[in-house]
């Protein structure tokens, strides 16, 4: 029975990206596997490089003065290293669910945050609008997609100061202007590869600006200067990405994967709309387009739907327990096949009951 995997991550991956990558982990070079190679030997600098080059091309940032790096720690360790890198005095945030409440948690380590805006009012069912960001601050920090909620950032505000946005859970997914961020961080675990690598896309002018010391491993400086190899890189997560971004980029770039993101998303929302046993979690104008969130109407359906479910071949449907209910996460490799599944499932359930 095929699988159809709507887990909120790790992420599926495209099946021409797991075969290659399993065969690099029995013989990658001349006999050797990936696992066992030296990151310092050509073949593999050869992929950092590759990597690092296909996630400016996607992104449109080739030549603009912005350097992608591979890193270690996830997007949680984002949450200070951006504050690290840039806070001197105070800087704005939005908060629009968990991940951005946590990046906040972090940046008081160091200085004064000042919230811009938040949607916890409504348990983060919706993206905060018309709110202003003071212009002598350090920079703004949003969250342009959130996984738990099921929010997504429609538009994005025109900042007076540098803007950061983490992209965990929908880097390479839609088409924006990303030269509008000046820091944009991301997972790989969502839409590029296995955990273990944190891609930072930074321009180079917003950094070296704050009075404090930073650590080695900390600073975004020493990573660039060392071209992302400061230390020894997450290898398998890294090769996996780039093949993934070439993938992407085989398939026409951002902008053919969002006419796909947006059938799936059409398709779902349409039958959550339509279909009185189910309900949706956010507010229609701000829903995401990756992780759709809904509940039932009724939970004494609860188990004769999981069971449905389960038979259909279809995996990681649980919400998030802030949430409760369903999530089904539509990354890029996800098949519009898959979501067709689900909906199956969910319209046979209305015949049922």
């Amino acid at each position: 029975m095929k699988r159809h995997n709507f887990s909120a991550g790790p992420c599926i991956l495209p099946g021409e990206v797991l075969q290659k990558a399993s065969e690099a982990v029995i013989n990658f070079d001349n006999g050797l596997s990936l696992l066992e190679i030296s990151h310092r030997s050509k073949p593999f600098v050869d992929v950092m490089e590759n990597a690092r080059a296909l996630a400016l091309e996607l992104l449109g940032l080739e030549g603009k003065g912005y350097k992608a790096l591979f890193l270690q720690g996830g997007a949680s360790t984002q949450f200070l290293m951006v504050a690290l890198n840039m806070l001197e005095k105070r800087a704005g945030y939005l908060n629009t669910g968990t991940w951005s409440d946590k990046a906040i948690k972090e940046a008081k380590i160091y200085d004064d945050i000042y919230e811009v805006a938040s949607s916890k009012d409504a348990n983060y069912n919706y993206i905060p609008k018309g709110y202003d960001i003071p212009t002598d601050y350090d920079y703004f920090h949003c969250t342009s997609n959130n996984t738990i909620f099921g929010t997504q950032m429609k538009e994005f505000p025109n900042s007076p100061i540098p803007m950061v946005c983490d992209m965990s859970s929908d880097i390479f997914s839609r088409q924006l202007d990303f030269s509008q961020f000046d820091l944009i961080y991301a997972g790989a675990q969502k839409n590029m590869g296995p955990a273990g690598a944190t891609l930072v896309v930074v321009k180079e002018d917003v950094l070296g600006k704050v009075s404090r010391k930073i650590p080695s491993m900390m600073d975004y400086k020493v990573h660039i200067g060392k071209s992302s190899m400061f230390n020894t890189p997450p290898v398998f997560s890294v090769y996996v990405s780039m093949l993934t971004l070439q993938w992407l980029k085989d398939l026409g770039g951002i902008a053919a994967i969002e006419k796909e993101n947006d059938k799936k998303a059409q398709l779902i929302y349409s039958e959550i709309d339509l279909n009185p046993l189910f309900k949706g979690f956010s507010t229609k104008a701000d829903r995401s387009t990756m992780n759709a969130t809904f509940t039932l109407a009724n939970d004494h359906l609860k188990e004769t739907f999981e069971t449905m479910v389960k038979e259909a071949g279809i995996n990681g449907l649980n919400g998030h327990r802030s949430v409760g209910g369903y999530r089904a996460s539509m990354y890029n490799a996800l098949s519009l096949e898959s979501v067709g599944i689900l909906v199956d499932v969910m319209s046979e359930l209305e015949r049922k009951a």
